[in-house]
């Protein structure tokens, strides 16, 4: 006897399988997002480059290099402002690519679409921030908000990464738990989760500090361009200082974390403290030696590292008060 086949179970098989052919794996997913998050993580020291090898006017129009030519590298400034603007093509593409990726992931995860949509308006910001600035001729505050976009993007890539890690699959960010909501109150400074964020604050008020004292000082991407009218020295005390606080909040959060029994957050306070003094004792060598370019360079580069150690160590600090892992 021979047994029908409904048809219908035939479509629906073929659907499945083609949505199976169409999906992509989070494993395979996070290789492009760590393209993107690096791109971004690039572009901020390309960009850096441009300003420190004075070559922030290189191109004297935007988006066209200039009114002759719309890709110009007759001459070394040239050349570099305008591969640095060619590369802001590859961090498009990256993040537009993150975003495509993830409507393909299964399980559907809608945080991570909207994550890397974030990414991508961030850096369609950033392309238009850019002109301003060229069309400022390279204003100081242009130039802050330029870079301070950087960090926010790259607060929105550490995110995504983040997403898409074995903790971040774990968690479930949306919902706090009661231990958590008690770990977590203002102003408790005894809680590493506060004191922790507390570190990401003023991480970022260094930051910010530090963007005010290069539109002061003498690397502000071409020789004719403004400058902030700020005694050099008051500004790199007041950058300084922000440091200080820095360091004094992360020894505190050590001295609380001496007994915790999480070796993950234990490295995590150890690498940022790292990173936090090698900063320090960086920005101090370049300013007794007269910032010179390559230690500017490697000042900018290091300042974005403390910046994602710090936000790691906030994750990971938050994490062991919801597992019940903080001492």
């Amino acid at each position: 006897m021979t047994q029908a086949v409904n048809p219908g179970t035939i479509t629906s098989s073929n659907n499945e399988g083609d949505r199976a052919k169409r999906s992509l794996s989070l494993r395979r997913y996070r290789i492009i997002v760590w393209v993107a998050f690096v791109s971004l993580y690039v572009i901020i020291v390309t960009g850096s480059l441009v300003r420190l090898t004075g070559s922030g006017l290189g191109c004297i129009d935007w988006p066209a290099c200039n009114e002759e030519q719309f890709v110009d590298v007759s001459t070394p400034h040239a050349a570099i402002e305008q591969l640095n603007r060619l590369f802001t093509g590859v961090v498009a593409a990256s993040v537009v690519a993150a975003v495509l990726a993830a409507l393909f992931v299964r399980p559907r995860q809608r945080r991570l679409v909207r994550l890397a949509l974030w990414l991508v308006g961030g850096v369609l910001a950033q392309v238009v921030l850019g002109g301003i600035v060229v069309l400022t001729g390279l204003h100081p505050l242009s130039n802050m908000g330029h870079f301070l976009l950087s960090i926010a993007l790259m607060y929105g890539a550490y995110l995504l990464a983040d997403a898409v890690s074995a903790d971040g699959q774990r968690e479930k960010p949306a919902r706090w738990s009661t231990r958590e909501i008690r770990a977590s109150r203002l102003f408790n400074l005894g809680s590493p989760v506060v004191l922790a964020r507390v570190v990401v604050v003023l991480t970022l008020a260094a930051i910010v500090t530090g963007t005010v004292v290069t539109g002061t000082g003498p690397h502000a991407g071409d020789e004719s361009a403004p400058r902030f009218d700020y005694l050099i020295t008051s500004v790199v005390r007041v950058h300084s200082a922000a440091v200080w606080l820095v360091v004094i909040a992360c020894v505190w959060l050590g001295w609380l974390l001496r007994n915790a029994p999480n070796q993950r957050l234990q490295r995590a306070f150890e690498w940022f403290l790292f990173l936090a003094v090698l900063q320090g004792g960086l920005g101090y060598l370049q300013y007794f030696t007269g910032v010179p370019v390559p230690l500017v360079a490697l000042h900018v580069a290091l300042s974005v590292l403390v910046w994602l150690a710090a936000l790691r160590l906030a994750t990971t600090a938050r994490r062991s008060a919801v597992y019940g892992t903080m001492a």
